[in-house]
C-alpha cells in the first residue's frame, strides 16, 4: 500500500470544533498578555542564538497538539520577545496595537482575501477607498486626496514602500515615463533632509537613481530642512546637467520629531517642477486634533503624502496610508496588465484596482483592522489618547528641564523628547544600557550635532502617567 493510500480516509485539517476551542483559548491568552505585559522586562534579555538553539533542528514528522505549540511559545518564544506593546516601551517609535485592531486582523486572516483587483473581492477595495476618504476628513487633509477627485489614497504596508512608489512616480514624471522603458541614465537627483528617514536613500537605490544622486540637505537649529539650501542645491544640479525629480519633506523626523517647513519646500518644488512628497510616518496621526494641524501647514502643495496608523493610531502593523494628488501618474508608473488579470470590471474603468498603486500584486484586507479601530474609538476617542500622550511628553520634558543634571536637546512639538545627561556621550550610552538591562523601560538613542542623545517616545496604547513618572524616577535613580 502506498503512503498516499494509507492516508486516504484521514483528514489532517483542524476541525471547526477544535478551531473554536483553540481560538477562544488564544484570544484569552492575548487578553491575559495585555493585562500583564508591563510585568515583563521590556527589552528581551536573551543572547544571540538562544531562540534558534532552543528549537528543533527539523520540522516535526507527525503533527503536534496546539497545547504543545503554546507551551513552546511560553518557554522558547516569549523570552525572546521585546514587548512593543508594553506601556514602558519608549524606544524608537510607537508600534501600537489595540483589541479592535487585533480582531479586525483576525477577521482579515479568517476571510483570507487576496484583494489584488476589485473583482477578487469588491468589499476589500471599496471599504479601503471609503476608509481612506474618512481619514482625509479626520486629519483635515486637502480634498484633492479624496477618491472622487483626481487623487486618492491606498493602504500600503510601510512608509518606506510609500516613499518608493512616490519616488518612482516622480522619476517617471520627470522623464515623461522614459525611465520605465529605458532605465535611468544616472542624471536624476532626489532631495531630502540630513535628518530624514533612511528609507529615502534606500528607495533611491531600488529605483535605480543611486545613492550618489541623493542630496541630503542641511538643517537649521531645530533640525528641520533649510529651504534656501535646498534651492541652492537644485540650482547647482541643474547647471551641471542633472535632472531633479523628487523632494521628500519630513513631518516629525525619526531622530528628533523635526518639522520641515512644508510651504517653503512645496513652493520650490512647484517652481522647479519636482515631485513633492511628505513623510509624516508617526506624527501625522497628531493631525486628528485641530490644535496640532500646524504640522501640516503647506500640505496643499504636496504631490504625495504618507503616515502610519500602525505607529500612533492603535492599528497593528502593518498599515500605512498613502495619498497622491494625481492617481493617474502613480498608476501609469506602476501598472502592468497581463492577460490573466483582465476582467470586465477592470476594462470598464468603473473600479479601482489597487494592484496598480504599489509594488506587490497581492494585497491583504488591511482596511478591516483600520475600520474596526475607527469605529471602536471614534474620532473623539482617538483625539483623547493623542492629546494625553502629547501632554505626558510635555510633562516629561518639564522634569528634564528642571533637573540640572540633564538637558533638552531638541524642541518637543508632540510626543518625542530628546534629552541627555550633561556628563557626556560615554555616560549617556552607559546610562541607556543600564536602564534597558533593568527591564523597567526601553529607550533608544540618536545623534544630534554629533552628540549621543536619549530618545523617549510616548505613544503606546496603554501608557499612562504612572508609567512615564516611573520611567523618570528610574532614569534619575540610575544616575545616583
Amino acid at each position: 500500500m502506498s503512503t498516499i493510500d494509507s492516508f486516504e480516509n484521514k483528514n489532517f485539517h483542524m476541525s471547526a470544533d477544535e478551531f473554536r476551542k483553540q481560538g477562544k483559548e488564544l484570544i484569552d491568552w492575548i487578553a491575559d498578555y495585555y493585562e500583564k505585559v508591563e510585568s515583563y522586562p521590556v527589552m528581551s534579555q536573551v543572547d544571540p542564538g538562544d531562540i534558534y538553539n532552543g528549537l528543533p533542528d527539523s520540522a516535526p514528522v507527525e503533527g503536534e497538539s496546539f497545547q504543545s505549540m503554546m507551551q513552546d511559545v511560553e518557554n522558547i518564544i516569549m523570552p525572546g520577545i521585546t514587548h512593543w506593546q508594553s506601556p514602558n516601551f519608549f524606544a524608537y517609535f510607537p508600534a501600537n496595537s489595540s483589541a479592535p485592531a487585533v480582531l479586525g486582523d483576525l477577521l482579515s486572516s479568517g476571510l483570507g482575501v487576496q484583494g489584488m483587483i476589485w473583482a477578487t473581492s469588491p468589499a476589500c477595495t471599496e471599504l479601503e477607498t471609503q476608509v481612506m476618504d474618512w481619514i482625509v476628513e479626520m486629519l483635515g487633509l486637502p480634498k484633492k486626496f479624496l477618491s472622487e477627485q483626481a487623487g486618492g489614497g491606498v493602504i500600503q504596508d510601510t512608509a518606506s514602500n510609500a516613499a518608493l512608489c512616490a519616488m518612482l512616480a516622480g522619476r517617471e514624471k520627470a522623464t515623461q515615463f522614459a525611465s520605465n522603458e529605458k532605465g535611468c541614465d544616472g542624471k536624476l537627483t532626489v532631495y531630502t533632509s540630513s535628518q530624514a528617514h533612511s528609507s529615502i536613500e534606500k528607495s533611491a537605490k531600488i529605483a535605480g537613481i543611486g545613492l550618489s544622486n541623493v542630496r541630503l540637505i542641511e538643517v537649521d537649529e531645530n533640525y528641520a530642512m533649510d529651504p534656501d539650501a535646498l534651492l541652492k542645491q537644485i540650482k547647482i544640479d541643474k547647471q551641471a546637467g542633472l535632472l531633479p525629480c523628487f523632494v521628500s519633506a519630513t513631518v516629525g523626523s525619526t531622530s528628533s520629531s523635526a518639522l520641515d517647513p512644508l510651504t517653503s519646500i512645496g513652493k520650490i518644488c512647484h517652481q522647479e517642477n519636482i515631485w513633492f512628497h511628505i513623510d509624516a510616518a508617526m506624527s501625522g496621526t497628531a493631525a486628528l486634533c485641530p490644535e496640532f494641524r500646524f504640522i501640516h501647514d503647506g500640505i496643499e502643495l504636496a504631490d504625495s503624502y504618507t503616515f502610519n496608523p500602525h505607529k500612533w493610531m492603535f492599528t497593528n502593523f502593518d498599515c500605512n496610508c498613502f495619498y497622491v494628488a494625481d492617481k493617474k501618474s502613480l498608476i501609469d508608473t506602476l501598472s502592468i496588465l497581463p492577460e490573466y488579470l483582465r476582467n470586465e470590471a477592470t476594462e470598464s474603468g468603473a473600479v479601482i484596482d489597487y494592484r496598480d498603486w504599489h509594488i506587490p500584486l497581492g494585497r491583504r484586507f488591511r482596511a478591516l483592522k483600520l475600520w474596526f479601530v475607527l469605529r471602536h474609538y471614534g474620532v473623539k476617542g482617538l483625539q483623547y489618547h493623542v492629546r494625553q500622550h502629547v501632554k505626558l511628553a510635555e510633562e516629561f520634558a518639564s522634569w528634564v528641564d528642571a533637573d540640572e543634571r540633564f538637558e533638552l536637546v531638541a524642541p518637543v512639538p508632540l510626543n518625542l523628547v530628546c534629552f541627555r545627561h550633561v556628563a557626556g556621550d560615554t555616560y549617556n550610552k552607559q546610562l541607556m544600557e543600564k536602564l534597558n538591562a533593568s527591564g523597567q523601560l526601553y529607550l533608544t538613542h540618536t545623534r544630534l550635532d554629533g552628540q549621543f542623545v536619549l530618545r523617549l517616545c510616548i505613544g503606546q496604547t496603554y501608557t499612562e502617567h504612572r508609567h512615564v513618572e516611573r520611567a523618570w524616577q528610574a532614569i534619575r535613580l540610575a544616575c545616583d
